[in-house]
């Protein structure tokens, strides 16, 4: 089923279009103004990230950042997000980390999906 475009979501996108980083429901409520409604940003966010537009990460404070998708592919099925993110203590940043991490795992296992978080400076902080 298509979905129509509100003016709502095409805004809330832009903003994750020109954030080139993560960004969590109070930094898009923020960034938007008191007038967008809380639990409309959560219901865009979340219906970006069953689109695939955006991916949700949980955060090591536990808050959820979404992240823009790039490169994901046009299949639902290429659609996996298993990297790891990082968050800078110090700016606040979140940010995808594009190089492959191997985990080790024992003997018959297999990975699925993963969450991995770290936290620490980001260069521009170190």
């Amino acid at each position: 089923m298509k979905r129509r475009t509100t003016a709502t979501q095409t805004e809330i996108l832009t903003l994750l279009e020109a954030a080139n980083t993560a960004l969590s429901h109070e930094m898009v409520q923020s960034e938007l103004g008191a007038n967008m409604d809380r639990a409309t940003i959560y219901r865009v966010l979340n219906r970006f990230c069953e689109d695939g537009r955006v991916h949700r990460i949980v955060g090591d404070d536990g808050k959820q950042y979404f992240a823009l998708c790039l490169n994901c592919g046009e299949l639902r099925e290429s659609h996996t997000h298993n990297h790891f993110h990082f968050r800078c203590l110090e700016c606040g940043k979140v940010e995808c980390l594009k190089h492959d991490i191997k985990v080790p795992l024992p003997d018959g296992y297999t990975s699925e999906r993963f969450n991995g978080f770290i936290s620490g400076r980001c260069k521009n902080c170190s």
